[in-house]
């Protein structure tokens, strides 16, 4: 339990903003600076994968425990699911890109993801409700590679939902965030206003008044 604890207080994981709009576009924002190099990674480990999975209520505070026990009984088991999440990663950034920049995407990557979604469904099953059935996922608490398996249905979902047409990419310098943009006339350009938003009108303020100075006789 103490070893859980220091686990927490040692990454960002637990605690990114999440704009995305869907889970899917979250998890490619564990990633700042695609447009420039990868200049932040906020998973470095598996562990900080579950952290971040609790932290968008993929799992439950009990499942995430017994996931990172597991991991450090099976380190290397771990590392191959985690490397396995990153390549997810990787595939639906790419996707996603390609469609916000008018583009079609990769045969291989849609082919991958394919392969992930194969994998997920595999593991879905109808279980009754007050109200009905809903869809849930097999009982494997302790299935290392269950974090994937709500990713590739989520990316899947939003391509085959009405929103993929808003999905956009941050304008921020160093940033590359994804989200759907909710706005009335779709014409949002940051990931927040707050943060990258404020960024960018500094920066435009500082120009113009270089410009201005440098006009000057």
């Amino acid at each position: 339990m103490e070893q859980s604890k220091q686990v927490e207080t040692s990454t960002h994981a637990g605690n990114l903003d999440l704009i995305g709009g869907w889970v899917c576009l979250d998890f490619v924002n564990t990633l700042d600076g695609h447009r420039n190099g990868h200049s932040r990674d906020y998973l470095g480990s598996y562990a900080e994968l579950v952290l971040w999975a609790r932290h968008v209520e993929l799992v439950t505070e009990d499942e995430a425990r017994q996931l990172i026990d597991r991991a450090r009984r099976q380190p290397t088991e771990a590392s191959q699911v985690f490397e396995r999440a990153l390549v997810l990663r990787e595939t639906i950034y790419r996707i996603f890109i390609a469609l916000a920049s008018g583009e079609r995407p990769a045969e291989t990557d849609l082919a991958n993801l394919n392969e992930a979604l194969s994998v997920a469904l595999a593991r879905l099953q109808l279980v009754p409700t007050p109200a009905g059935f809903a869809w849930a996922w097999r009982d494997e608490a302790q299935d290392l590679e269950r974090l994937l398996w709500p990713l590739a249905r989520s990316a899947s979902e939003l391509l085959t939902s009405a929103e993929l047409n808003r999905v956009r990419e941050c304008g921020g310098d160093n940033c590359g965030w994804l989200f759907v943009d909710t706005s009335r006339n779709r014409s949002r350009r940051w990931c927040d206003m707050k943060s990258c938003g404020n960024r960018a009108k500094a920066q435009r303020h500082y120009q113009r008044k270089r410009t201005a100075g440098h006009s000057k006789p």
